[in-house]
């Protein structure tokens, strides 16, 4: 049996203007039994589909912000800073994948843009739009759990899991506001947000709003979420 190859959505530092990757994705992708390899940026759809083709499985990762553009809303707030490259590509690869029914891994920005981009909203920011008690953006270090999150019973995350509640990582601004109606939710935070989606009828589509790749060391959940994207990518 091959290990599955995955692709990863790359970061992008804008004052360096280069690629970039955090090790735990990439590890805790290896630990799980895949071969993570760093997509490139790209607006060809033809060479996006040859690595649609080429992978088994896509993590889409976390980073900058979504544009409020691909949710038909304007920029509200000055510390919104998307990625416009990374959007469109995104938008193309993602659709991609979904024909081909591969799986998909979203992480923080992965399960906003994911939303997003099946026709859900976001908040632009938590800050400013949906105020609460319960910190979403926590200081080093960041495999330390700072909040609970309910898990929904009958979902595929209770059924891996078996837990109603378990403490998660945490650091996003932003978040999903309404929920794309081709998702369902399996996490809810103790303050109302989505924290944790799923496709229903899909090989598997996965997205959560905490760190696993921070957490998956010395967190028994965190490495069960990426042993099953694992799974479910193997030939």
């Amino acid at each position: 049996m091959k290990k599955p190859i995955i692709g990863l959505m790359p970061l992008w530092d804008e004052k360096k203007e280069s690629l970039w990757m955090l090790p735990g994705y990439m590890e805790g992708i290896k630990n799980a039994g895949g071969i993570p390899i760093i997509l490139p940026f790209s607006d060809n759809e033809k060479d996006l589909k040859e690595l649609v083709d080429t992978c088994d499985g896509f993590l889409f990762t976390g980073g900058q912000d979504v544009s409020p553009e691909i949710y038909n809303e304007k920029t509200l707030y000055d510390n919104i800073v998307p990625c416009k490259k990374r959007d469109d590509m995104e938008l193309l690869i993602l659709d991609l994948i979904l024909k081909e029914n591969k799986p998909i891994l979203g992480i923080c920005r992965g399960i906003q843009f994911i939303n997003a981009a099946l026709g859900g909203t976001l908040y632009q920011d938590l800050n400013n739009e949906h105020k609460s008690t319960v910190s979403h953006i926590q200081t080093p270090p960041y495999d330390k759990p700072i909040h609970d999150v309910n898990i929904i019973i009958g979902t595929p995350l209770f059924d891996l899991i078996k837990e109603v509640n378990i403490k998660v990582n945490s650091y996003h601004h932003q978040a999903v506001n309404k929920l794309s109606n081709k998702l369902k939710p399996m996490a809810i935070s103790t303050d109302g947000l989505v924290e944790a989606v799923y496709m229903p009828n899909y090989k598997f589509l996965w997205a959560v709003q905490w760190h696993p790749e921070f957490s998956y060391k010395n967190d028994i959940n965190s490495k069960k979420i990426f042993e099953e994207f694992i799974k479910c990518s193997t030939r």
